[in-house]
């Protein structure tokens, strides 16, 4: 049996971060689009039998019906695809959703919030779904494995590994109880990261990054699995074409806020990546993020996080006997009554210092 294991796609997310630069959260959504025609040109190159889409098909805060269209639409052109679909928390069957209120192509199979089993001729699929934003943990003791003789799947949104008490707002499941169930692949979704467990659990991770949180390569599950030789294969296939990724820039050696943006101007960045620039090594100079990244001319160089030490002896400071020494001491003590923060005082620190240098 071979089959595409996708999730996590959040259709018309709002991409807000990006908007800032050059409206780049519209071209991100047109990205999705391309993205997802992408995943139905590989269905149809490699005539692929079934697709899984294991929840937040899209995002039901923003999702416009044009959007819903535009992904049934490619969905009519793989008519011989058996599509199923669990609802996530970002996308759930409600009453008023499209889920419910859309007439979505014959090969395309969308599984309420009970447990039910589709019957076909060599494979039975499982799957539930969310009715609702939250769910505070499925029952699995309710689903039943009823002829072993046959490729058994399971699809579901939930968050592996998760406490029931901690955070059980989003299917907590534990990866023990999934094992016991002897499923010969299980279909998750809701981490956007790529994960596999024991070969036979897997989150196929966002098909396109949402941001810098979600590096690296996004994509799908192409999975091939055979009952009867107890053997299966999961190739990734990279569907994202842009990739978020980090540098870190040594500023320890820069004097000036204008030669800290020469530097970064002078950087190649790659058309396809997304940056996050972040600064390391000791400052010498007042650091202004904001300013930083509007003058940087890089389009793609879409944050700057400014992780420096500032390039003070603080324990060399307060042996003095200075106004340096009293000025440090005073801020040290405010850190003490929990007015500010650790990161607060240190900047205070550094700005007052800096002032003190200049007179």
């Amino acid at each position: 049996m071979r089959f595409i294991h996708m999730a996590d796609m959040h259709f018309d997310t709002p991409f807000t971060f990006l908007n800032s630069k050059d409206n780049l959260g519209d071209l991100r959504r047109l990205e999705q689009r391309n993205a997802f025609k992408r995943v139905i040109e590989y269905i149809k190159k490699e005539n692929i039998p079934y697709l899984f889409i294991s929840g937040d098909l899209y995002d039901n805060s923003y999702i416009r019906e044009s959007t819903i269209e535009y992904i049934n639409g490619l969905f009519s052109e793989i008519p011989y695809t058996k599509i199923y679909i669990v609802p996530g928390n970002h996308d759930p069957y409600l009453k008023d959703s499209y889920y419910t209120n859309f007439n979505w192509n014959d090969n395309v199979y969308i599984f309420k919030n009970e447990i039910t089993k589709i019957e076909l001729e060599d494979v039975d699929i499982y799957g539930f779904g969310f009715d609702d934003f939250y769910m505070e943990g499925k029952i699995l003791d309710e689903i039943h494995i009823e002829n072993r003789e046959k490729i058994n799947i399971l699809l579901m949104h939930g968050d592996l590994n998760a406490s029931n008490t901690k955070d059980p707002k989003y299917n907590p499941v534990q990866e023990s109880k999934l094992k016991e169930l002897g499923f010969d692949y299980i279909a998750l979704g809701h981490i956007h990261k790529r994960e596999i467990f024991d070969e036979r659990i897997a989150y196929p991770g966002s098909t396109i990054s949402l941001g810098f949180d979600e590096l690296g390569e996004h994509g799908i599950l192409d999975v091939n699995l055979s009952k009867k030789n107890n053997i299966i294969s999961i190739k990734f296939v990279k569907i994202d074409e842009t990739e978020f990724k980090e540098f870190n820039l040594d500023i320890s050696e820069i004097n000036s806020e204008e030669q800290l943006i020469e530097k970064i101007n002078s950087l190649t960045i790659p058309e396809k990546e997304y940056y996050k620039i972040i600064l390391t090594g000791t400052n010498n100079f007042e650091i202004n993020l904001n300013k930083i990244l509007e003058l940087n001319m890089q389009k793609n160089i879409l944050k700057i996080e400014d992780q420096t030490e500032m390039g003070f002896d603080i324990e060399k400071i307060l042996k003095q006997n200075n106004l340096k020494s009293i000025f440090v001491k005073e801020m040290l003590e405010k850190l003490q009554t929990g007015e500010y923060t650790e990161e607060e005082i240190k900047k205070g620190i550094e700005v007052g210092l800096r002032a003190l240098q200049n007179k």
